[in-house]
């Protein structure tokens, strides 16, 4: 029997108007609905009613994890220093980790993620291949120091999140590890109500190699993926890849430098020599891990320095300053060529061999067109680092592709040895001798999910939370006078009796309207109302989602709500 939660015990406060701070939809609604309370940037209080949403989030995870053999555990969130340097990610993550010291000087972190502490786990605990393969999940507080925590639980310093790791002998059984998260994932988004998308991605900071995530359609996502409508095509922009163009076979006129003064952007430069962005060659210059390097793409397009940063990994990458400029005086701020440059040269795709361009001539003032790839320079590295658009082609099928944006809910990656290696994770084999072992990892957001929840499901009254997660099945509503109230107890009992979760609204002094108004805004799915029909016992039943109405007598409404 499922305990009856009265509105007048349960701590809710529910506002009229949004935060002044608030930005995005789930974060007005879970604050104005009395879900959450905002403590310090970033850091958020879960309250009776967001507490329950939450509970229900991981108890759907739990049970999906624990259908494919996963086991539970739960790991420290302050770690020491050790594993993470021993890894690189000490230094990797850079100021998105909390750092402190104990008493006696020692250095500590609040996790972000726990590959290091899982692989030094299983080293402890699993010596053998008929140990393996196992998997291991929990979920835990993570904290990342956020330079711009927004979006309320969207984007917080402080995260509900499930990590799970799995662990191998063999290739193979990473992959199968690998798909059976893939499919618990699937099992799990779809019976929270999400409507996700699966692309590829990249690793990041995690490792590894493949990689794919579970991306929530939305317009506060801050996440751009691109979809194709004529295949099953669909990545991170960070993950998509173009076939390199077949290289040019025209034939080019000798470099001819142009005196085209006061044009240091490609804006001004087309503008003054009539010619389409398309035509010019940019070069962006910058630092990796401090070395001055160029890299050049079509005019029209800019450098996505996020896929640039993936692609250089684990080097750090940062836009030249002014300063560098003055210690090198033979690059020439807004006109910089690649023919004759002495540092390392990186291009897109695009500029392939036999192409030629207007580009800068190294002089100030001063441009040169006929400039051939292949001829008069040469392309140290070819990376695909434009920043994608709208009606690319897409990779598989040539069609222009979609961009969108949308929450990341999940991502799994094939992490193979990474981190085996660092700690020399190895279980004696079949052969009797040690086998290295291989890994992956997999993770939800599981407060994130909540307000991915509220941004696709909410209407204009409040929120609208699915059946599986939503903190109570029925929300039942005493219109306000004596017998409306002694009904609406009376059917809430018999509903808890029947093993339905009831929220039941009988305050005392609070009008009619402000409690219809609470229930729409709080968005349990179905709102039970003992109102005019009272004395007949007729109650009316209003499904939250499309707005359905019919009266019932109290027998039929227990007896449709508990079908």
């Amino acid at each position: 029997m499922s305990q009856v939660q009265r509105m007048s015990r349960l701590m809710v406060k529910t506002l009229r108007d949004d935060p002044a701070d608030a930005e995005t939809l789930s974060h007005k609604l879970l604050v104005r609905a009395g879900y959450v309370r905002r403590t310090s940037a970033g850091i958020w209080s879960w309250l009776p009613l967001g507490k329950k949403v939450l509970d229900n989030i991981s108890r759907v995870v739990r049970e999906e994890m624990d259908a494919i053999g996963a086991q539970e555990v739960l790991l420290p969130a302050l770690l020491p220093r050790e594993p993470y340097e021993a890894s690189g990610r000490w230094e990797e993550y850079g100021d998105l980790l909390f750092r402190l010291k104990d008493r006696k000087g020692a250095d500590y972190l609040l996790g972000p993620t726990h590959e290091e502490i899982f692989t030094q786990v299983v080293k402890d605990q699993c010596t053998s291949y008929k140990d393996l393969p196992v998997m291991l999940y929990q979920i835990q507080t993570k904290y990342r120091d956020e330079a711009r925590p927004r979006s309320g639980v969207l984007r917080g310093r402080e995260f509900q999140m499930k990590d799970s790791y799995s662990f191998d002998t063999t290739d193979e059984g990473l992959a199968e590890s690998y798909a059976l998260h893939r499919a618990a994932y699937q099992k799990i988004f779809a019976r929270l109500g999400l409507d996700f998308r699966i692309v590829s991605a990249v690793s990041g900071a995690m490792g590894g190699s493949a990689s794919e995530e579970f991306l929530a359609p939305a317009a506060a996502g801050e996440d751009t993926f691109v979809d194709c409508p004529a295949c099953d095509y669909a990545a991170n922009t960070e993950a998509v890849t173009f076939a390199a163009p077949v290289p040019a076979t025209a034939e080019h006129g000798p470099v001819e430098e142009l005196d085209t003064p006061d044009t240091p952007t490609i804006e001004t430069l087309a503008a003054y020599l009539g010619v389409p962005a398309s035509a010019t060659l940019k070069n962006l210059l910058v630092k990796v891990d401090g070395e001055i390097t160029a890299v050049g793409v079509p005019g029209d397009r800019e450098v996505d320095l996020g896929k640039l940063g993936e692609h250089l990994a684990p080097a750090v990458v940062e836009l030249v300053t002014a300063e560098d400029f003055e210690d090198r005086p033979e690059l020439v701020r807004g006109y910089v060529g690649p023919q004759g440059l002495k540092i390392r040269y990186i291009a897109d795709p695009r500029v392939a061999p036999g192409t030629a361009w207007i580009t800068g001539a190294n002089k100030p003032g001063t441009h040169a067109r006929d400039v051939v790839c292949g001829r008069d320079f040469e392309v140290d590295t070819y990376l695909d680092v434009v920043v994608v658009e709208e009606g690319d082609p897409c990779p598989v099928c040539g069609t222009g592709l979609k961009l969108d944006r949308a929450i990341e809910i999940g991502h799994i990656f094939q992490l193979g040895r990474k981190y085996a290696d660092t700690f020399q994770l190895d279980v004696l084999g079949q052969q009797g001798k040690p086998v290295r072992v291989t890994m992956g990892s997999y993770g939800i957001g599981v407060s994130r999910a909540v307000a991915a929840l509220a941004e696709q499901t909410a209407d204009e009254q409040g929120l609208c939370w699915p059946q599986e997660i939503a903190p109570a099945d029925v929300h039942v509503v005493a219109a306000g006078k004596a017998l409306q109230t002694e009904l609406a107890l009376q059917v809430s009992e018999k509903l808890s009796a029947a093993g339905l979760r009831v929220l039941v609204d009988e305050r005392p002094g609070v009008s009619p309207g402000v409690k219809f108004t609470d229930a729409e805004l709080i968005g349990v799915p179905h709102i039970l109302v003992a109102g005019r029909r009272s004395a007949e016992g007729v109650l009316e039943l209003k499904d939250r989602r499309t707005g359905e109405r019919e009266e019932l007598t109290a027998e039929e409404a227990i007896a449709r709500l508990t079908a």
